[in-house]
């Protein structure tokens, strides 16, 4: 007779089972997929130009040197210009840290408006707004080259600034939307019944409790907009190119000798800012993810 105060439920399943089997075999195929050609951007940056033509791309490097890496960020000439990816970079900067900081605001007081104050036409709004986001960038491009040039903002930071912030505006509206839709009520019902309004809510039970979702949103315009080529290029002037134009001048040069060394150096350091705050807040954005960022 069995012992009633044992162990119940199923079996553990065995380690080297043919579900684990494939799961994890499925893993290493991607990972190995992606990782190999990281890795030889990693140790060709690392070579002189005569280890380079030897040929094989999949050794280690002889002797390591970050020459290549200097040269991808001051002095790697774009036309008349050799100062590098440096000035990109910081072009970059200016253009990433205000758009990211003015749409996410805007859009999370949108979020929380069309989610708990139900005012008039606010289902019309909100469906405005989404099939903005599904209207393609291409279509945009010259109304809103015109826009800019009238208003004396095209070729300039701040124009591209402006743009950004549009074009984040509907899918961060949906994000914000959903989130704060998942909330509990019942704190929104409570601070209306204490007499709060509508930014002490927002201010004092909302933000609080919405952390994850805005690490969502700063990886998602982060990303957007430090890799963006498009707009770079369309919306501003050589002096003004963010990182990703430059890298494009650099990497497509027909000057001089093809330097793979500094053009694989150059395009890993144009990815290593979304890359970084990526994998520092990782853990925050799959919860914000699964909290109810993309629920109907």
């Amino acid at each position: 007779m069995l012992d009633p105060s044992g162990p119940r439920g199923s079996r553990p399943r065995p380690v080297l089972s043919s579900r684990n089997i494939i799961i994890y075999g499925t893993l290493f195929v991607v990972a190995f997929y992606y990782l190999i050609p990281l890795y030889v951007m990693v140790v060709t940056s690392l070579k002189g130009m005569p280890e380079i033509r030897m040929g094989n791309i999949f050794s280690p490097p002889m002797e390591i040197t970050f020459e290549p890496w200097v040269k991808a960020w001051a002095t790697a000439c774009t036309g008349l210009n050799c100062d590098g990816l440096s000035r990109g970079f910081w072009n970059s900067v200016i253009i990433t840290v205000p758009s990211v900081i003015a749409s996410i605001a805007i859009a999370s007081v949108n979020g929380y408006a069309l989610a708990n104050w139900k005012f008039k036409g606010a289902n019309i709004f909100f469906t405005i707004l989404i099939v903005g986001a599904f209207i393609p960038y291409q279509i945009m491009i010259y109304p809103i080259v015109i826009i800019l040039r009238d208003i004396g903002l095209y070729g300039s930071l701040f124009g591209l600034i402006i743009v950004h912030c549009i074009f984040g505006m509907p899918i961060l509206t949906l994000l914000f939307r959903n989130y704060f839709s998942a909330l509990p009520q019942e704190l929104f019902k409570a601070a209306r019944v204490d007499g709060a309004g509508f930014w002490q809510i927002f201010l004092r039970i909302m933000l609080p409790m919405s952390l994850p979702i805005f690490v969502v949103a700063v990886i998602l315009q982060v990303t957007g907009i430090w890799n963006d080529f498009l707009f770079g290029v369309v919306y501003t002037r050589p002096d003004t190119y963010p990182m990703t134009v430059q890298l494009n001048n650099i990497v497509n040069s027909v000057q001089g000798v093809k330097e793979y060394n500094v053009n694989m150096a150059a395009t890993i350091l144009t990815g290593l800012v979304p890359l970084i705050i990526y994998f520092a807040s990782g853990k925050l954005f799959v919860r914000g993810i699964a909290a109810g960022a993309v629920k109907g």
